[in-house]
């Protein structure tokens, strides 16, 4: 039987990584090939300095909470410096595989390779993306009261009805999430066998051994988390709110340094975070690595009137240089090293 370090370095292998890494640096280059970018457009747009620091700082505090929230879910078994190269390795394996798919599986194994027990780990990743989910239909749900159902004028041509999509995805969302609550708090044999049932159809039944580990996972979950106190909630969801705040405020940021003549307005503020809670729905289902490429086109339709004439494409690849790439460079960094430790054990 092999090793664990040996089955992630097969997983994470140079072919297996660098090739998703190609997929996205070029589709990065062909939205600017598409969109007829020329250099020139930037000769004589004022760029504001201090509100593009302003977005690194919002990316170093993202990574901050999420780093405050594992040590939370943990309740301080990981040290910081084992949490910071589980949430960098978490990063990197979500950059590398489709967004549709997501990294929260190699999420229980990082977790699991830092001595914590596959029930605590899967108990701790179900937490984490339940946390997620409720954060965003929160975040939807008072934007959508302030803002109003005229939620996202947006300038460019998508081949769908983004508003149509967005409620679609939001009532899957909260379906999910749903399912996931009652499964870790109240009856998670009830929903697996719920979940079995309705998989049993002979459309969907190609799926129902996934469905089936993830029933297991919930039970396993419900084991480990029933009767934590409400402040462990309160801190997890504190932690969670301020991780994804500040990943939008990132972009919101990034609009106001080629726009500095907006200035700080709350109002004008909510409607680019809306804008980005709708354009997300469509990035969690990308088939490419990252959502690479649709990430670009999908920003360019939703954004692309909020920057000067033809700027909007060097735009989204500033906004993904800040947001995506560096998690390219520190998992290629931070994964040597993390095997080396596990192999010292």
């Amino acid at each position: 039987m092999q090793a664990p370090t040996q089955n992630i370095k097969s997983v994470f292998s140079f072919k297996r990584v660098i090739i998703p890494i190609g997929i996205g640096i070029a589709f990065s280059a062909y939205s600017l090939y598409a969109s007829k970018f020329d250099l020139s457009v930037l000769k004589g747009v004022e760029i504001s300095l201090k509100y593009i620091l302003l977005a690194l700082v919002c990316m170093v505090m993202r990574d901050l909470m999420y780093i405050i929230r594992i040590r939370i879910l943990t309740e301080r078994q990981l040290s910081w410096n084992d949490s910071w190269h589980v949430v960098m390795l978490w990063e990197f394996a979500s950059s590398v595989t489709p967004a549709v798919v997501g990294g929260s599986a190699f999420a229980i194994y990082f977790l699991y390779q830092e001595r914590l027990s596959v029930g605590k780990s899967t108990a701790i990743i179900l937490t984490t993306v339940m946390l997620d989910e409720i954060f965003y239909i929160l975040a939807v749900a008072l934007l959508l009261f302030i803002v109003g159902t005229n939620l996202v004028p947006f300038g460019g041509s998508l081949p769908f009805n983004p508003m149509l999509f967005f409620f679609i995805g939001y009532v899957f969302i909260i379906l999910m999430t749903v399912c996931i609550t009652l499964g870790i708090f109240v009856a998670p044999k009830g929903i697996k066998r719920l979940l079995l049932n309705l998989f049993a159809l002979s459309f969907l039944k190609k799926w129902q051994p996934k469905i089936e580990k993830i029933g297991n996972d919930l039970i396993i979950a419900s084991v480990e988390l029933k009767g934590k106190p409400l402040g462990y909630w309160a801190k997890a969801f504190t932690a969670t709110a301020l991780t994804w705040t500040a990943r939008f405020m990132v972009l919101n940021f990034i609009i106001l340094a080629f726009n500095p003549e907006l200035g700080f307005k709350m109002m004008q503020q909510m409607l680019f975070f809306a804008k980005q809670l709708v354009m997300w729905v469509i990035l969690l289902i990308s088939p490419t690595p990252g959502a690479s490429g649709i990430a670009e086109i999908s920003f360019s339709a939703f954004f692309m009137n909020d920057f000067p004439e033809y700027t909007h494409a060097a735009v989204a690849v500033l906004w993904r240089a800040i947001s995506y790439y560096p998690y390219l460079a520190l998992g290629l960094i931070i994964l040597p090293v993390w095997l080396r430790k596990l192999q010292k054990r």
